[in-house]
């Protein structure tokens, strides 16, 4: 069976892209197929894929930006039709250390995380040890994270379970997508990799962090920037979809009502506010509807 492919996606960050391909021709364990998936891209994408040489490079170039979400659904589609063994996921923004492949894959788990750290070694892991669709007073519900729990990387153990993980070194194993299928493009960006944890989970996996499998991220978090321009109807209505799906009670499902009406309360009184009023209320009319639309598919 073929080992290892590589899914990346990329839209218009030709600049981190290279650096994370440079990462992946480092790899002690070399990936038999880099999948990347260039989403519209304007900025010279194409022209520097096309001079990649040093990688197994399979470039599908969408005519319109697929999100994410639409992104990883095609990449893992195309390497699991394709037979490899080992899918490994990861936007154009982070840069694996040279064994991080060969440590995912000597452990051995159906699904698992590479651990996230800063460009000078700080932890930045923020994967949930704890995903809270229990609780309906829980405001957020990654109640514990990797980095909240560990302060530095050494102090990790070698192998930790976590309850939701991000598309930035996750690799899963192809029995697991048998299973489950392929990430839901419909959520376009945020929470399709929670969505994916959360079914793998429910399906009767459980999801481990590798301490020593190291994934440099190049950028920070910077949540109160996407909350504030267009991508915040998505992070709202994501979060939605994931309560109205995988809450545990009824009081969890009726969350996305709550915090509606409690942030349209605080929002109402500024300008800036009610424009976030309105978009709140469209993130939920579009939660509610979000399973109506028909399942993605096949792309190709």
């Amino acid at each position: 069976m073929k080992s290892l492919a590589v899914v990346v996606v990329t839209h218009n960050r030709q600049e981190l892209l290279a650096r994370c391909l440079d990462g992946l021709a480092r790899q002690t364990v070399p990936p038999g197929a880099v999948y990347v998936i260039d989403n519209a891209s304007t900025d010279g994408t194409a022209q520097l894929l096309s001079g990649r040489s040093d990688l197994p490079l399979h470039v599908t170039r969408s005519a319109e930006n697929l999100g994410g979400a639409g992104g990883f659904a095609l990449g893992v589609q195309l390497a699991h039709e394709a037979g490899w063994e080992w899918i490994w996921l990861m936007d154009d923004d982070v840069v694996p250390e040279p064994e991080c492949a060969q440590r995912l894959i000597e452990r051995g788990d159906p699904a698992m995380i590479a651990v996230r750290t800063r460009p000078n070694g700080d932890l930045v892991e923020r994967s949930a040890i704890k995903f809270d669709l229990r609780n309906p007073f829980v405001v957020h519900s990654k109640t514990r994270s990797v980095e909240q729990a560990f302060r530095v990387r050494s102090q990790m153990p070698p192998v930790l379970e976590v309850e939701n993980v991000a598309f930035e070194g996750f690799m899963v194993h192809r029995s697991v997508v048998d299973v489950v299928g392929y990430p839901d493009a419909r959520y376009f960006i945020f929470y399709d990799d929670v969505d994916y944890a959360l079914r793998i989970r429910r399906a009767g996996y459980r999801i481990f962090a590798v301490r020593d499998a190291v994934m440099v991220r190049q950028l920070e978090f910077v949540q109160q920037h996407a909350l504030d321009s267009w991508k915040g109807f998505y992070m709202f209505r994501n979060l939605f979809v994931v309560y109205f799906r995988y809450g545990e009670n009824a009081l969890v499902r009726l969350k996305p009502y709550l915090l509606t009406s409690a942030l349209m309360l605080i929002g109402l009184a500024t300008r800036k506010g009610r424009a976030r009023c309105s978009m709140l209320l469209s993130a939920l009319k579009s939660a509610r509807l979000f399973d109506r639309q028909p399942p993605p598919g096949v792309f190709l």
